[in-house]
């Protein structure tokens, strides 16, 4: 009967489609699943789109990205609040609900932010509250086991990829971010002008601040195959660069991953909220840092 064919087609169609789905979801690299996409609001007013990721430390998890996506007073920018893009089913990954978490207590800021000899850090955590979270959660996070130990096994010219969210570009149906290719471009086993960060060669955008910076390892054991080297915060370029004759350097600072055992660690003593949103900029002749979310 034609009926018939017809329904047995469409059966095919839709069983060739829900294969093609699961064939997905078994090829989704548990990379893609450790970074979600945050957005900061000032009550229900959107501000901007960023790059984040978790880190998970005992039983607790925490967010971690930029600290100039949380607050930038150079900029006038002063979110009370962020919303995280968050996978529920693992098995479907266009399954996806948003967590609203405060950034004010009491009138005192809940992320943790520190500092070096090098001055401040651009980084933030944000502990989360897992009873918040869906009981069906499909993420994957960094551990203190993915830092890297020893700083002069990385050489420079390293391969690396950065994954984030640039200008909130991303795979708008699996809600995954995307990757940029990059090397590290200073000595690694060394602070780049004495700051807690070392430099990247890759193409970035506004959005990728708060991504995670890794690099292959062959060490792991688990299923995620990565070394979290550092957290990307800004590009560099020159303060006295000519715009019409010569091009951006195309450099980026990614602060050091090691910052989140302080960070994290059981009773850390926050930091107070500085102005400063970055790393100290140089001075003109020197490169200087550009926070952008």
């Amino acid at each position: 009967m034609p009926g018939c064919k017809k329904n047995v087609a469409q059966n095919a169609d839709a069983g060739n489609t829900l294969r093609g789905i699961n064939r997905t979801i078994s090829l989704i690299e548990p990379l893609l699943l450790t970074t979600a996409r945050v957005s900061t609001f000032n009550n229900d007013q959107a501000l901007t789109g960023a790059s984040g990721f978790f880190f998970a430390r005992d039983a607790r998890l925490f967010l971690v990205t930029s600290r100039h996506v949380l607050i930038d007073a150079p900029s006038g920018h002063h979110p009370n609040r962020i919303e995280i893009e968050l996978h529920t089913d693992e098995d479907n990954l266009t399954r996806h609900t948003a967590l609203s978490v405060l950034l004010y207590r009491d009138g005192k800021s809940v992320w943790h932010q520190g500092k070096d000899s090098g001055g401040e850090i651009d980084v933030a955590v944000i502990e989360l509250d897992r009873n918040a979270m869906p009981e069906s959660l499909a993420i994957r996070s960094f551990t203190p086991a993915h830092l890297q130990s020893s700083l002069d096994d990385v050489e420079v010219g390293t391969s690396l990829l950065v994954v984030g969210f640039p200008l909130g570009f991303h795979d708008t149906l699996h809600h995954l971010p995307v990757v940029r290719q990059a090397v590290i471009a200073s000595s690694f086993g060394l602070r780049f002008q004495g700051q807690g960060y070392f430099l990247t060669d890759a193409r970035t955008h506004r959005g990728t601040s708060g991504a995670p910076v890794v690099m292959r390892s062959a060490e792991s054991r688990d299923d995620l195959p990565w070394k979290l080297l550092g957290v990307h915060s800004a590009r560099i370029d020159m303060g006295g660069r000519d715009l019409q004759r010569d091009e951006s350097l195309g450099l980026n600072c990614a602060w050091y991953a090691d910052i989140l055992l302080t960070l994290t660690a059981p009773a850390v003593k926050k930091a107070p909220v500085l102005d400063d949103p970055g790393g100290k900029d140089a001075a003109a002749v020197k490169p200087e840092v550009r926070s952008e979310r």
